[in-house]
Formats: structure tokens, sequence, C-alpha cells
């Protein structure tokens, strides 16, 4: 018997400072802590979440990323590029936490990643639409 993947539940990280992280996160995210317990906090996601966990000896990530899905990349992107922050000005948008995790942003606008309209209004996000290219993807396999 095999399972069929249907979701990621939660993206753990290594950091090397648990509130540098937090701190960082926080700059750049609306961060609601779902818990937080000795070395490890829980960032909430609404149904997903991220693990930060404190560890010695973390390494800056190669080319490997977690596609973090946010609600306005280019708000982001402005944001970070208006702080110094190391940045392409257009295009993909990568950034490295102060652990050298590698975040690719997405526009929950302009991927497939879906989340049901409750889970939605719940996040304070009813009004957001995907966008055509999105739709039609998830037309394509039937999803839409």
């Amino acid at each position: 018997m095999t399972a069929r993947m249907i979701g990621v539940n939660h993206v753990a990280f290594e950091v090397e400072d648990l509130d540098a992280a937090l701190a960082w996160y926080g700059r750049w995210f609306e961060v609601r802590l779902r818990g937080r317990r000795g070395g490890m906090a829980w960032i909430d996601l609404g149904d997903q979440f991220i693990a930060l966990a404190r560890a010695d000896g973390v390494r800056a990530d190669g080319g490997r990323h977690v596609g973090l899905v946010v609600d306005d990349k280019e708000a982001l992107r402005r944001a970070l590029l208006a702080a110094g922050e190391q940045v392409a000005a257009a295009g993909p948008l990568r950034v490295r936490d102060p652990s050298g995790n590698q975040l690719e942003i997405v526009d929950y606008r302009d991927v497939q990643f879906s989340k049901t309209r409750v889970v939605l209004d719940g996040m304070g996000l009813g009004g957001i639409v995907k966008h055509e290219s999105a739709l039609a993807e998830l037309r394509e396999k039937g999803l839409a």
C-alpha cells in the first residue's frame, strides 16, 4: 500500500538564535505564535505552521529552499528592498532568514496552492482572489 501525499502540514527550520529568528520573521511577516517551548517556537500559517528549532552549527542552505505563500509578494519585496535586504528587484523573490534558511516567496494569487474559503476567512483573507493563470492550472487538473 502507498499513501497519497496531499499537502504539507509544516516546515521545520534549524536556527542559531530563536529570539533573533522570531524577530526577523516578525519584521517581515505577520507572526502569530502557535506556541513556544524550550528551544522551539511554532509560527501559525492558518491550518499549517513553521517550526523553528534552536540548533548549534546551523549552515546556510545552498539551493534548498521552501516556497512560502504570502498575500502580496510585491509589497514584501518593496519593504525588503527599502530595508537594504539583498533580494532581486523583479522576478523570483528569495530571502534568507538570519540562520541562512532560504525562502522563496510566492503570491497566493499566482499559484495552485489553495486554502478553503473558511480558512481564508478565518485568516482575514476572504477577499483574496486567484489570478486567471492559477485558476487555469487548477481547472486543468480538475481542482477548480
